[in-house]
């Protein structure tokens, strides 16, 4: 239990440090000691640092750290729905993206898009929603199908009819793109995934779903573990195996769902952090799903630093970095579970 805590405490003071370098490096340099001072400054009015100039500030307060703070949410957001999605389908290699999620989430974003729908009823909110409701939507076309063909609701079932749904939704995607005509390279940009341009109102149209979806997931911690163990031990525990699926799959949809319509697609995430803290942690969900969100958010943030300091001054999609090391890592996890 001490080492458990020690793990955690380090996880804990390692966000910190990711928030300090994420808000640090860029086109200026800006040392830890002047971004501390800011912080100390605008939360406490402790005196500045006398090096410290307005530009600095600016910098610091309306760029970086926002940018931070929503990498660190995006990226949670996404890794504890793979967290989940992984433990309910008892299969590593699982993740929103397996299930239909983005695909689902893309085309509602596209369609926002090119038909220039406004509700004002929703206002900033629309986009997220509607994220969400088409990721739902194919996640219940997904569910459905798997419950005709599989009463049982066996997990390489709803793998299959996840993966074929999303082929079926992206080939929609693919079709409203090449019929798209001026809007054609705002979807593309935002299908590369970005956390540009992203300030504070992005992360307080997010934290609702974020705080809900995270606190429900964490609240099943005990039928997750339970399911953990099959179908039959999870019975004998008294936990609904089926109806626990629908609802884990549900909620990793408002998660996942509504963080890709902000950002676009950043892939691997889920798969990579939930992996990660599993060999460290373990596999009790009372401790994996937070620590998940936390890793996530730390692999999404760095992710993000490398995107747009690497060819500086111009910027990569984020998406692609996280491509770029989560791709070798799930071949590493396919070739390693088959030996």
């Amino acid at each position: 239990m001490t080492l458990t805590k020690s793990k955690i405490t380090i996880s804990i003071l390692l966000v910190f440090l990711t928030v300090l370098i994420g808000t640090s490096i860029g086109s200026v340099y800006i040392s830890f000691e002047k971004i501390i001072s800011i912080f100390l400054n605008h939360l406490f009015g402790v005196k500045l640092h006398e090096n410290i100039n307005l530009g600095e500030i600016a910098i610091i307060l309306r760029i970086r750290f926002p940018r931070v703070l929503i990498g660190m949410m995006i990226g949670g957001m996404i890794s504890i729905s793979g967290a989940a999605i992984q433990s309910i389908l008892n299969n590593p290699l699982a993740s929103p993206y397996t299930l239909g999620v983005s695909s689902g989430a893309s085309l509602g974003v596209a369609m926002i898009i090119v038909l220039n729908i406004s509700i004002p009823l929703f206002g900033a909110f629309l986009i997220p929603i509607t994220g969400f409701l088409s990721s739902l939507l194919v996640v219940i076309i997904i569910i459905f199908i798997t419950k005709k063909i599989d009463p049982n609701f066996n997990n390489q079932t709803i793998i299959l009819i996840g993966v074929v749904s999303s082929l079926f939704v992206n080939g929609i995607l693919t079709l409203l793109i090449a019929v798209s005509g001026d809007d054609l390279k705002s979807i593309i940009f935002w299908q590369m995934g970005s956390l540009s341009l992203k300030g504070y109102d992005t992360f307080l149209i997010l934290l609702p779903f974020c705080i809900i979806g995270t606190l429900i997931l964490i609240l099943l911690n005990k039928e997750l573990d339970a399911l953990s163990f099959g179908d039959e031990k999870a019975k004998s525990l008294g936990v609904n195996s089926k109806k626990v699926r629908i609802m884990i799959i549900i909620v990793s949809s408002l998660l996942s769902g509504s963080a890709i319509a902000m950002t676009g697609i950043i892939g691997f995430i889920g798969l990579v952090a939930p992996h990660v803290v599993r060999r460290i942690y373990g596999a009790k969900h009372q401790i994996l799903l937070p620590m998940s969100f936390l890793f996530g958010g730390i692999f999404l943030v760095i992710s993000d630093l490398i995107a747009r300091t690497i060819v500086s001054p111009s910027e990569l999609p984020v998406g692609s970095v996280t491509a770029l090391i989560g791709a070798p890592f799930f071949a590493f996890v396919f070739f390693y579970k088959k030996r």
